[in-house]
């Protein structure tokens, strides 16, 4: 299970989309993953469809908008969204990459510290009716069923303080859950919190947890990024808190090319970026991969313009760039799991044989009983 925290760089599930798509068909699994109970940029995800009606709903980005008691409320996944009585969400996987409708599993997640009442209906003809007693701590309605096309959750009657996180949509295999949220660079993650988000772990738990952050935070002509840095590190300790089974993994910052006097050019503050990144990942022992020289490998953002894999502003990739860039990624995923694999795998066979070797002692013993004329050395013999 990976949780890929992200910007504008990823939203509505380009790079995850192919990501999930790959990883699934060599490990197994199903389902787009996480997908929020209502958000004005469901529309833009090709691999989910979402229909949400009667929700109140908040983005982390201007959380002081949200009520006070939401607000202090957030989960990494950005949004939180409050009903009416009656309010729906409807949720229906799509053909947009492979395996997406091979769904056997759903979890609806939600905090209700009031008593509430939840109609969940699976594929619009199976229906049951939760009656929630009042309770703090973020809980889950968990479905199971052979195929999971499309699955609708109701709030009949909302207790107060109600927050509908969204529904995560899986299948027995890998699942890679897509928590972007736009102009973010990372510094909304502290702004979340972490007993929801240790909650959400503790149901659902995830195995690595990506982060895709810094293209808000480069500029061009600065190179120093100390502060930056710095706050990399914190934000690795803040997932560790809150994910304490999990791996990280630093996603070095994308390329981008700004407009000179000779046409676009690739940003000067690329390198710079990149290498203090990789520091912070070197510093916390997470790992990291530089996204940047994984598009240059491809021509680079100019050569993906070019393509139609990104769009004009030389910044963004789209749906097409997205799955150059993820197949790079796991190439790499795949490329480090097998070297670990080879290293655990040696380690245990020095481990086999060490154990096999006796103690100078056991092998004396050993050496008189099979040699009668040689007997162990007497304890105060001083070679001993």
């Amino acid at each position: 299970r990976i949780a890929f925290l992200g910007d504008s760089f990823v939203e509505g599930d380009i790079l995850t989309a192919d990501l999930r798509e790959k990883l699934q068909a060599a490990y197994g699994g199903g389902g787009t993953g996480f997908a929020p109970m209502a958000s004005p940029l469901t529309g833009f995800r090709r691999t989910v469809h979402t229909e949400s009606k009667g929700w109140t709903t908040y983005n982390i980005m201007q959380r002081k908008k949200a009520p006070e008691g939401l607000r202090d409320h957030f989960f990494v996944s950005g949004w939180v969204s409050q009903p009416a009585a009656g309010a729906s969400t409807r949720w229906e996987n799509t053909d947009a990459r492979a395996r997406l409708d091979s769904c056997t599993g759903a979890r609806l997640l939600f905090r209700s510290p009031g008593e509430s009442r939840i109609e969940v209906t699976l594929n619009d003809t199976l229906r049951r009716t939760f009656d929630i007693p009042a309770d703090e701590a973020v809980r889950q309605i968990v479905v199971r069923a052979p195929h999971i096309h499309a699955l609708t959750c109701r709030v009949l009657t909302p207790g107060e303080g109600f927050i509908g996180y969204g529904g995560i949509f899986e299948g027995d295999g890998v699942v890679v859950d897509n928590y972007s949220v736009r102009s973010n660079n990372g510094q909304a993650m502290f702004w979340t919190d972490p007993t929801v988000n240790a909650r959400i772990d503790a149901l659902a738990g995830y195995d690595l947890v990506i982060l895709q952050y810094g293209l808000n935070i480069m500029q061009a002509g600065v190179h120093n990024y100390t502060g930056y840095s710095q706050q990399i590190e914190k934000m690795v300790d803040f997932v560790r808190r809150c994910f304490p089974g999990a791996a990280v993994l630093v996603l070095g910052v994308s390329d981008r090319s700004v407009k000179g006097d000779a046409g676009f050019e690739p940003m000067d503050a690329i390198p710079h970026m990149t290498d203090f990144q990789r520091r912070a990942a070197r510093n916390t022992g997470a790992a990291f991969w530089p996204t940047c020289d994984a598009m240059r490998a491809q021509g680079g953002m100019e050569r993906f313009v070019q393509n139609g894999w990104a769009g004009k502003d030389f910044t963004h990739i789209n749906y097409a760039g997205g799955s150059r860039v993820a197949w790079a990624l796991v190439d790499a995923l795949n490329d480090f799991t097998a070297r670990h694999a080879t290293l655990r795998a040696a380690e245990e066979l020095r481990r086999q044989m060490r154990k096999s070797v006796l103690p100078p002692r056991e092998r004396r013993r050993i050496e008189g009983q099979l040699l009668p004329g040689v007997g162990p050395e007497p304890f105060n013999d001083p070679r001993r």
